[in-house]
């Protein structure tokens, strides 16, 4: 199968599979043969699972040529007799395929072991067989179900119509998901996993990068864990809503699917209602005479649409959808433009307005102030402190986390644990519970060791055997205590400069900017940077934050006034185009080989390592690796010639909690400047000390501590 596989591919794809790593190509192939693979309508399911690895590894040019190579794969693998005819179907409890998710069949169930006993007759064959059929049968149904959640969540819309009652169950409470297994691409995430979830509690989801955090929503928006109900409504906040000529506002107001529909009907019978003739006999049936309409059936529907619409609070949704955008920072006039006028960032704040505004039953946020700026974080905190029902949130920013959880649920070594309180509550106990369970383990050792001590010692003393025997078995009872397991330190090691420039490094003399064709963003800035700086730029998004980096770094010019940069002086620049733009197709050794060609390996693997990719993890394919991972990458590469400056646009964004404190200790005891763009409280009180406020097309120091930047904001 495997053969047959990689000679169709070969014969689409042409020379070009030649210029890709093999890796890269095996794993395609290996894709395509699994007898498991689900080829979907004209390709479709090939483009889902391989298409931006297709595109990124340079198979085909772009993605519309990706679209027409799946599909010509797929119709060659069915000429060749490669595709089944009939899916078979598979557990949904079953390791996941990378990039294939859960866009698979359900696997047979093992066969029952034979049983001593009577023959089965007929009838009771009969019996088994229409049995398993409509037992097939509702499998089926329910993988489709599978699917279209699937869609619907990587379009950003909701896994679930929203009907605001749950008419085919009694009302989901307590979540109890028991004996669960997590796997993707073969590697174990989670194993025997039990968790309890009572309704109205607010948990962080914390844990290393790459444990699983992410699969374990997204497992859960598809209700492919055990334990679920069929009726509770989950909405996984994940992508970014899909930009078309719908507003922001309507895009949330359309999150209601049962308000659109209802409202729809409305119209439609308001404008059957009028070309409804009178009744030329009121004691006739009105059926014949108004093309087969039933005046009396309309006004009854009416009155059931009217009352239901008033029953889900219809007529107040706008007033309720505009507050929410409002909060998030959208102006009444960006609530009315159209999705594809904004940006990746506010489209995911689009998203996120969606999801607060049909409060499912479920709420599953995935680093949700990663695109807010502290304005629409502070609204965020108060807006979820008061959510009234369930929600799992994965965050970075430790004091988000203090202000909005309940309960911590942590991820280890591919088991899941809870813990009542806040992150810090949390970080206590399970510090004691370490100390604790180190000194029960040492304190094992050592009893172990001195018996084991007397035992060798006496083993051959006859006048001591029973004595030896009695410490034998006080050994076998005394048991083993488990060894302290603990995630390895993470490291930030930003290698310091050799030479120190002379001042000035850099400064702005009246410097004033704006885009072309716009108005001035900033005017008459004046301000230096050295190498003793340490400064975080506060301030909302779409102020100019990021455009003063790009100044000073000098990827942009100022439109008036001067930016002076001394010649020797080397800037790095970490931002998530950093992150977006590494090789998928590549792992972090080679990428770094081909960014420094003729460096030593080992020199290489040296710094990759100063930033905690070691060992195996710099030789995986780059899209194995998790955000944070990727962004460690990427740290690597911008600081490997050893800047001066350093200018960090958001650089917590996917971290875990532990690398953000691995960068803070990096951060402090790195000898050149810092500039940050950061509404990380935890990150700027830690590794900065001054604060730059931008408003207003200026730059200005704030006199005073990130949290009285905070109080101001929350006075205004």
């Amino acid at each position: 199968m495997t053969e047959a596989a990689s000679a169709v591919v070969h014969d689409i794809l042409g020379r070009r599979v030649d210029d890709v790593d093999q890796p890269i190509t095996d794993y395609i192939i290996n894709v395509l043969a699994d007898e498991d693979f689900d080829f979907g309508a004209d390709g479709e399911s090939i483009f889902e699972a391989l298409g931006e690895l297709l595109v990124d590894s340079g198979c085909v040019a772009d993605h519309s040529e990706c679209r027409l190579v799946c599909s010509k794969l797929s119709e060659k693998f069915g000429k060749h007799g490669l595709v089944k005819e009939k899916p078979t179907v598979r557990s949904l409890l079953a390791p996941l395929r990378m990039y294939d998710g859960m866009d698979e069949k359900e696997a047979p169930k093992k066969k029952a072991e034979p049983v001593d006993g009577p023959l089965l007759t007929e009838r009771d064959k009969m019996k088994i067989e229409r049995r398993k059929r409509k037992e097939d049968k509702q499998r089926e149904v329910e993988y489709q179900t599978h699917l279209e959640e699937m869609e619907a969540v990587k379009a950003g819309m909701p896994a679930v119509v929203v009907s605001h009652e749950n008419s085919d169950g009694p009302t989901v409470r307590d979540l109890h998901m028991e004996n669960f297994n997590i796997a993707v691409g073969g590697r174990d995430l989670i194993v025997d996993g039990c968790v309890t979830l009572s309704y109205g509690r607010h948990y962080g989801l914390v844990g290393r990068n790459g444990t699983g955090k992410t699969t374990f929503l997204r497992y859960m928006a598809l209700h492919a864990i055990e334990g679920i109900p069929k009726n509770c409504q989950i909405l996984h906040v994940e992508q970014e809503v899909v930009g078309d000529d719908t507003t922001a506002l309507q895009c949330v107001l359309n999150a209601d699917v049962e308000r659109i529909q209802l409202l729809e009907e409305e119209s439609r019978l308001l404008a059957l209602q009028k070309e409804i003739e009178p009744d030329a006999d009121p004691e006739k049936t009105t059926v014949e005479q108004n093309g087969g309409v039933d005046k009396t059936s309309v006004a009854q529907r009416m009155e059931a649409i009217y009352k239901r619409l008033e029953f889900i609070d219809a007529y107040s949704a706008e007033a309720r959808a505009g507050s929410i955008l409002a909060g998030l920072s959208f102006s009444p006039e960006m609530q009315k433009k159209p999705t594809r006028a904004f940006s990746g960032g506010w489209r995911m704040r689009i998203a996120l307005a969606r999801a607060l505004f049909i409060e499912p039953d479920l709420l599953l946020l995935d680093e949700p102030t990663n695109h807010l700026d502290l304005h629409a974080v502070l609204w965020l905190e108060s807006y979820l402190v008061k959510w009234p029902k369930t929600f799992i949130v994965v965050s970075h920013a430790r004091e988000f986390l203090n202000t909005v959880v309940t309960d911590i649920l942590y991820l280890q070594g591919k088991q899941l644990s809870a813990y009542k309180g806040n992150y810090d509550t949390f970080e206590r106990t399970r510090e004691e519970q370490l100390k604790n369970k180190q000194k029960a383990f040492e304190a094992n050792e050592r009893t172990r060791a001195h018996m084991q001590t007397f035992i060798d010692k006496f083993r051959f003393n006859a006048k001591r055997a029973s004595l030896v025997q009695s410490r034998i078995k006080a050994l076998d009872r005394l048991g083993h205590v488990d060894e302290v397991f603990n995630d390895p330190e993470y490291k930030f090691e930003f290698p310091s400069p050799d030479d120190r420039p002379g001042a000035p490094i850099i400064s702005f003399s009246d410097a004033s900017f704006g885009y072309p064709g716009g108005e001035l963003l900033f005017k008459n800035l004046n301000f230096g940077i050295d190498l003793d700086s340490r400064v975080a730029m506060v301030g909302p998004n779409g102020i100019g934050k990021s455009t003063i980096l790009k100044l000073i770094s000098g990827e942009i010019q100022p439109s008036s006034g001067t930016v002076f940069r001394s010649a020797k002086v080397r800037i790095a620049v970490f931002s998530q185009h950093h992150v977006d733009g590494l090789d998928l197709s590549s792992n972090p050794l080679l990428y770094m080989m081909r960014c420094f060609p003729g460096v030593p390996e080992q020199k290489l693997r040296g710094h990759l390592g100063s930033f905690g990719i070691t060992g195996n993890l710099a030789l995986q394919p780059m899209y194995t690796l998790s955000g944070g991972q990727k962004s460690r990458v990427a740290f690597a590469k911008i600081t490997f010639k050893k800047p001066h400056i350093l200018l960090l646009d958001e650089p917590s964004n996917h971290l875990d909690l532990d690398a953000v404190e691995a960068l803070i200790q990096g951060l402090v005891l790195f000898q050149g400047g810092v500039l940050m763009v950061s509404h990380d409280e935890h990150l700027i009180s830690g590794s900065v000390e001054q604060l730059w406020a931008v408003s207003d097309g200026r730059v200005t120091p704030f006199n005073g501590t990130f949290q009285d930047y905070k109080k101001l904001l929350h006075s205004q």
